[in-house]
């Protein structure tokens, strides 16, 4: 099989599948109970006076 092929393959099956996993992962994570009190945390932190 030449390369090209067995990366096409790879790509549209297991990376796929892996790339799912990750964005579902991420959407759980931030949506997370608790999650909104350290995002709106880190969102004020540029406003701080030092």
């Amino acid at each position: 099989m030449e390369t090209y092929t067995v990366m096409r393959e790879f790509a549209d099956s297991w990376a796929l599948a892996a790339m799912t996993v990750f964005f579902i992962g991420v959407i759980l994570f931030a949506f997370r109970p608790g999650s909104r009190k350290a995002s709106e945390e880190a969102a004020q932190i540029p406003l701080k006076d030092d």
